[in-house]
C-alpha cells in the first residue's frame, strides 16, 4: 500500500504523514515514510525546482515507492504531487494507492509560511515555486479531499480521518 500524501508546501504533509506513520507502524512494521523535500536531500537535490527537475524527482519518487510496494514495504508519502500523469501512474503501479489531497487555501498556506517560500516568490527574490508562479493542477482522483473547515484540524485529526478512511476502503490488512 502506498499512501500519498498531496498538497502544496505548507498545507501540513509532512506533519500528518509524520503523525499517519506512527499511528499506523505497530500494525504494520513493514512501514516506511517518505518526505519529497528529505528525498531530495537524499538525492543530493541537484535537480533544482524547474518543471522538468520536478518531473524526474517525481520519477523517482513513484518508481522508489513501487520498488518498495514490490517488496510488500508500505510507504506513506508526503510529496508536492504537481504531475496529474504520476498519480495516474502510481494508481495503474502500487498494488494498492490511496490518495490523500490537503487542499489548504492559499491565504492559509501563505500564513504558514515557516520557509518564507511564497513570500520571497512574490517579492522575485526564488523562482519555480507551484501556486505561485508555476501551475499547481488539483489532483482530479483523490480518494479522500481534505479541505474546507477540516483543513483547520489539527494534524492528529487530520491523520485520525485518514486512518479511517482507508480502513474503510481497505480494511486493517493491507
Amino acid at each position: 500500500m502506498v499512501i500519498w500524501l498531496i498538497g502544496l508546501s505548507g498545507a501540513g504533509k509532512t506533519t500528518v504523514g509524520q503523525l499517519l506513520y506512527r499511528r499506523l507502524k505497530p500494525r504494520h512494521a513493514n512501514l516506511v515514510f517518505f518526505d519529497g523535500d528529505l528525498l531530495r536531500e537524499v538525492w543530493g537535490d541537484n535537480l533544482g525546482h524547474t518543471i522538468e527537475a520536478r518531473r524526474v524527482n517525481a520519477h523517482r519518487i513513484s518508481h522508489m515507492c513501487r520498488l518498495l510496494d514490490r517488496q510488500d514495504i508500505h510507504v506513506v508519502a508526503a510529496v508536492l504531487s504537481g504531475f496529474s500523469e504520476w498519480q495516474t501512474w502510481n494508481r495503474a503501479n502500487f498494488t494498492k494507492y490511496f490518495e490523500v489531497f490537503l487542499d489548504v487555501p492559499m491565504d492559509v498556506l501563505r500564513e504558514r509560511d515557516t520557509k518564507s517560500l511564497y513570500a520571497r516568490a512574490e517579492s522575485g527574490e526564488i523562482a519555480n515555486v507551484i501556486g505561485v508562479d508555476l501551475p499547481f493542477p488539483r489532483p482530479a482522483g483523490a480518494d479522500l479531499v481534505i479541505s474546507g473547515a477540516d483543513i483547520l484540524a489539527t494534524p492528529s485529526e487530520l491523520a485520525g480521518q485518514i486512518e479511517a478512511q482507508m480502513a474503510q476502503r481497505h480494511g486493517d490488512k493491507w
